[in-house]
């Protein structure tokens, strides 16, 4: 997908609270950020802490640098007439993980997978907001990421869904059930990431910035 796409579609439609960051990497201009503030009145009361639009880019470009590990450590996959095993998971899925939780502890963030077929109960949904963020991405096909507005262990703050569709590598070991590799029948007894087909919905990246973070950061910068 070219940069101009993910754009056009990253912007496509946001919930109910949302920001829209129009970014093109390589050293071209942020675009710009567009703000949808429902119910004015009731926000005016007690206006929410927004990120700062360089803090927007960089998580957005943060995520797709990951899709980018993931995608790419997928792709050893293809053509492979070998089984897949844990070592296989360790070498093509550990890795993205482990960076998600490295982008958490630098940047005081929350980096997740989600998903509502997930193959660990660790990554289903934490939220009505996620249910109804892969909702929406299962509805609109050309959705790609949006902002919204949550509450996340009494904290207030930004969060970001990404859509992470399923490719042909992926079918490895998300494919039918019957054919899934043996290490994830004996090891995943609450498995629900099979009988996938290349396009689906295969669940979401979510990055949450909590407000108290932004406040730390605007207080260290300013004069």
């Amino acid at each position: 997908m070219s940069w101009t796409t993910f754009w056009k579609r990253l912007g496509s439609r946001c919930y109910p609270w949302g920001i829209s960051i129009r970014n093109k990497v390589g050293g071209i201009l942020l675009a710009g950020v567009v703000v949808w503030l429902l119910g004015a009145p009731a926000i005016a009361l007690a206006a929410p802490t927004v990120p700062h639009t360089g803090d927007l880019a960089r998580a957005v470009q943060e995520i797709e640098n990951l899709d980018g590990l993931r995608s790419g450590l997928a792709s050893s996959l293809e053509g492979s007439t070998d089984e897949p095993t844990m070592q296989t998971m360790k070498e093509v899925c550990r890795p993205v993980g482990m960076r998600a939780k490295q982008l958490s502890q630098e940047n005081g963030w929350q980096v997740k997978q989600l998903a509502s077929k997930y193959r660990n109960p660790a990554h289903a949904p934490d939220n009505l907001h996620a249910r109804m963020a892969i909702a929406a991405f299962e509805q609109n096909p050309d959705l790609v990421g949006f902002w919204d507005r949550e509450t996340l262990a009494d904290q207030s703050g930004s969060r970001y869904y990404r859509r992470i569709d399923v490719e042909a590598s992926c079918l490895a070991c998300h494919g039918l059930q019957n054919n899934r590799p043996q290490f994830v029948k004996d090891n995943y007894p609450q498995d629900l990431a099979f009988d996938f087909q290349v396009g689906d919905l295969r669940g979401m990246y979510a990055v949450f910035i909590p407000d108290d973070l932004q406040v730390a950061i605007q207080d260290a910068v300013s004069p």
